[in-house]
Formats: C-alpha cells, structure tokens, sequence
C-alpha cells in the first residue's frame, strides 16, 4: 500500500457537486509520520457564492474576485495527489466535488481513498458525533479559522496522526482503501494496482479466464467498486472467479441504463459461463390468469420454476417479486380491476377497493363476468404490449460533452448511441444515426419499463407514424 497521503479539504458554493463549485481548496501531502507538501489556493467559481455560505466560510465574492479559476491550479492538484492515497473527513464530499471539477475539463479524476469519519468511528468508538467540528472539540485541536479550507485540513491532518497512533490502525485503512480486497484473495495474474486502475464510473465490465475467453460480465454504477467486491467476498461465486479469473476488461457508458441494457445483450451474446449458471438458479416470478368457480378471470403474481411454468397461462415474467407485483397493481389500478380477484385483498368479499368505489364490484355481485372478463382481456392485451408509443430516453453519457439516447419505435426497443451536447436531439434522423441497433427482447423490455416507472429520466414521446417530436 502507498505510505503517501493527499489529504483535502475544500469550501464550495454548496452541497452538490454537479450544481455548486469549489470556492477553496487546500491539501497536505503526508508519509503518515510528517508532512511532505502542502497547496492552498481560493478558486473563483464563476458565479455568486451564496450569503448563507459566506456567513459560515467567511469566503465571498470579492475576495475570489481575482483568485485563480480551477482550470488554473488543476494541473497542481493532480501532481500533488498523483500516486497518493485521497484522504477527506466525509471523502465522498471533497472527492466527488474534484472529480466533477475535473470532469468538466474533461479529464477522469481517479484516485483510491479514504475517509476519517470512517476511520475515527473504528478508532474511537462511542464518541456522540463524528462530524469535524465534534471531534475538534473531543480533541481538543487547535484551530484558527474553521470552516477555511487549510484549517479543516491541518484539523483533519491531526486526526488522521491519532488515527494512525491506534492499535490495528494500518489493517483498517487497508481494508478500507482496498474494500475489503487482500492479495491473498486475488487471482495469481490479478494484483490490487490493476483493480485500483479500473474506472469509478458506470459500464460493463468482462472477466476473462487464462485462455482470452470472457466468463463473466456484469454492469455497475462504479465499475472498480463492483469488481473490488467480486473479491472481497467469500461465496460460491467468488470462489469461481478466484480459480478462473485471468484478465478484467471494461466499458464505461456513463448511463445506468445503457450499462444494464448493454449487459443484457452482451450476456446473452457471449453466454458467459458463470452468467449462465446463475441464471439456471435464478428464481423466475410471473403474472398469470386462471378462470375461478364463477367464470371470473383471476390475475395473481407466483413464483415459479420451469416445470411449474408450462401448466400456467403466463401474462408476464420478472426477476423479482417485486416487479411482478407492481406490474399487476398498475393494470388493476388503471382498469378498475378487482383487488380481491387479483389476489391483492385478503380480507374477504367484498374487496376494499370496492367500497372506496376503485372496484366495479364483481367481488359483490355487482359486474358480471362477461362485463370484468371484457375489461380484464384489455387490461392483458395492455399488459403484452411491449410499448404503447415510441419515445427516445436521454440520459448522461461518458463525460460532459454527450449524452446517451436509447429509442424505442414501432413499440420496440431500437438500441442505442450518444450524441454531443451540441447535436439537435429534437432530430430524430439524428438520432436514428447515432444509434446502434440492438436486438429486443422480454429482458430489455423489463429494463427500460423499470426506468420509465421511476421517472428520473428525460423521456421525449415521438408521434406516430411520422415519429415526429410531440410538442
């Protein structure tokens, strides 16, 4: 493990990285016995630092009137933290605000760290807070001018030596900058600097046995962090790729979504040994109907195996429960269909639902079969309908300058591509050269639905059958 420590603080114009900017950085380069540099510098944001935050840093507009901008000392700061372990009290604050600085200028920020708020909870358990200012206080440490960069980090500086004073201090910080990782439990052609190396972004990455052919390939938000953990467990599946692991590879696709859909394809491309045998144990849960004692069509979620499966009549299969189940509420929410019928209402006829008048009343003798079996056949054709409308969904792509675009036309999922910032999304011929085709499927239709029920993405609807824009 590096003995080199870059250990930061910063003040910004607010709490999120993505919106705010660094308004103070400052950073002691430290052996863990003595300090070996140090850099300290106000930053111009480029906008108005907030009255509120002024009134707790002290920093305001004029005095980083004439203070560098970032791209200014950027090259600083990735000398003086090159090589070194990134150590912060609340890591993730200062780490993402730098990567997202650095991002900007369109340059990868990694570097493996370590936060003293985790480290002082091991170091000294029981203290009623964590936070910086608490443990100052605990401390007794003394500080000039809290809440400036310099002085939060000569505090942090000091907590950091205690820290390094415990018993067990250095197996802990291994533990923690490694996840969890020891050599010992790497593959012999696998070390921790070249999982170190692997990215802290979203993609897909491939795991490779020692004759170049891919056994694994999973997705995750933070590739380096996924793959880390693959390792630092002790299970079935650990120990498989501990005897067969030869080589790891990645993608990175800045979207989450891009990333399962591309997985998705990849897996069913490849067929990756260690896939398919999770998949051969994979739990399946579906949506199915049967016809009751009164001719009422009955709806219900199950799990199921593959024998069970072909003596059912399916509407829907899902991963997880879940799913399932939430499938089944929306279609019975949005055709009035019966929570007892549904299996959804256990406390007997008629359903709840029926007396805060969302149920027609079959479950009372009130709708006949003919009429709920009429409106629960239109609630399965809903339910088989892959997409109603076409619609592309746009989400972040691989840095600041693109986007990701995924299209869905004709009721299918199309593929998808990224485009610049600068290019007209609002052009679908655009948007149809930038995407890759991809093959649909029930597991890609799953996916996108997941996405679109959460509704955090950007969703532009194309109008049929020209497929313009929907103003």
């Amino acid at each position: 493990m590096s003995k080199t420590y870059a250990i930061v603080d910063l003040e910004t114009t607010g709490g999120r990285a993505a919106r705010d900017r660094i308004t103070e950085i400052a950073i002691i380069l430290h052996d863990g016995e003595k300090e070996l540099d140090r850099f300290e510098s106000l930053i111009n944001p480029g906008r108005a630092i907030p009255y509120n935050i002024t009134q707790i840093t002290g920093i305001n507009d004029k005095m980083v009137a004439d203070a560098p901008m970032f791209h200014e000392v950027a090259k600083r700061v990735v000398e003086i933290t090159e090589g070194a372990i990134f150590v912060a009290h609340n890591v993730r604050f200062d780490y993402g605000f730098l990567k997202e600085e650095f991002g900007r200028l369109g340059y990868t920020y990694t570097r493996r760290n370590l936060c003293t708020v985790r480290l002082s909870r091991k170091a000294f358990p029981g203290l009623r807070s964590y936070s910086l200012g608490n443990l100052i206080k605990h401390f007794g440490i003394k500080v000039k001018d809290r809440h400036r960069a310099m002085a939060d980090t000569q505090a942090t500086v000091e907590l950091f030596e205690r820290i390094l004073h415990q018993d067990e201090s250095e197996e802990q910080i291994l533990d923690m900058v490694n996840l969890g990782v020891r050599q010992a439990k790497l593959p012999a052609n696998i070390t921790l600097e070249k999982l170190h190396a692997l990215p802290d972004t979203c993609g897909v990455y491939y795991f490779y046995n020692e004759y170049s052919k891919i056994i694994y390939v999973g997705k995750s938000k933070n590739i380096r962090k996924r793959v880390m953990s693959h390792f630092a467990k002790q299970t079935e599946k650990s120990r498989k790729l501990y005897q067969a692991v030869h080589e790891i590879t990645c993608e990175e696709t800045g979207s989450e979504l891009v990333a399962l859909l591309y997985e998705s394809h990849e897996i069913k491309n490849l067929h990756p040994e260690i896939n398919r045998a999770q998949r051969a144990r994979a739990t399946q849960f579906v949506i199915h109907q049967t016809i009751n004692e009164d001719g009422y069509i009955a709806l219900q979620t199950a799990r199921v195996n593959q024998k069970l499966r072909k003596t059912m009549t399916l509407l829907g299969e899902y991963s997880k429960l879940g799913s399932a189940k939430g499938a089944l509420g929306r279609i019975v929410e949005n055709f009035e269909l019966c929570h007892h019928l549904c299996h959804m209402d256990h406390t007997g006829k008629p359903c709840f639902q029926y007396h805060i008048k969302k149920c027609r009343g079959a479950c009372a003798g009130k709708e006949t079969a003919e009429e709920y079996n009429e409106r629960v056949l239109e609630a399965v054709a809903y339910l088989r309908i892959d997409f109603p409308e076409d619609f592309m969904m746009i989400d972040q792509g691989r840095s600041k300058e693109e986007k990701a675009v995924i299209l869905v036309e004709g009721g299918q999922y199309k593929g998808f591509g990224y485009l610049s910032v600068d290019d007209n999304i609002g052009d679908v011929d655009t948007v149809r050269e930038a995407i890759k085709s991809y093959a649909h499927n029930r597991d890609v239709t799953r996916i996108i639905r997941q996405f679109l029920y959460k509704g955090e993405m950007k969703v532009i609807k194309l109008s049929p059958p020209c497929n313009k824009l929907v103003e």
